[in-house]
């Protein structure tokens, strides 16, 4: 039989965080962590509702883990993220060690790719699952925002 646990699957588990953002007037970005098949970690944007520019949906992500493993790094942990991760998320992502990194959708802007930031060394990208359906959601969003 073959292996449910896909990107794609997961990917899935982190847009309907970012649909939860979007429904909550936040940028529709959704995080979540998993170790060994399990998510430990379900999260999105909270810059809106907390009043606070470092809120974002990786860095809730990272907390949380890390509050569930019940230490600061997380090796051997993948983060799922709708939006590749900007500057601040990816240098919080490389102090954590996280094993893997697999986003969405790229942020041409303000992505920590176009941006020249580095992640740890040990640490793996995988780039563009669900890249389609993440950027629309984005798109969506922000059309909504200019009526």
């Amino acid at each position: 039989m073959e292996n449910p646990f896909t990107h794609e699957y997961f990917m899935k588990k982190a847009l309907q965080e970012a649909e939860v953002a979007f429904e909550q007037g936040e940028i529709p970005v959704g995080a979540i962590i998993v170790v060994e098949n399990r998510v430990i970690a379900r999260t999105h944007n909270l810059t809106e509702l907390l009043n606070d520019v470092t809120a974002h949906a990786e860095m809730q992500a990272i907390t949380s883990a890390a509050n569930f493993i019940g230490g600061k790094y997380l090796k051997g942990c993948t983060l799922y993220v709708t939006l590749e991760p900007c500057q601040m998320c990816a240098g919080a992502l490389y102090w954590s060690q996280i094993s893997k990194i697999v986003f969405g959708a790229r942020d041409d802007q303000r992505g920590f790719m176009s941006m020249g930031t580095k992640l740890h060394p040990k640490t793996e990208v995988v780039s563009g699952v669900l890249a389609q359906e993440a950027a629309d959601l984005m798109l969506r969003f922000f059309a909504s925002k200019r009526k």
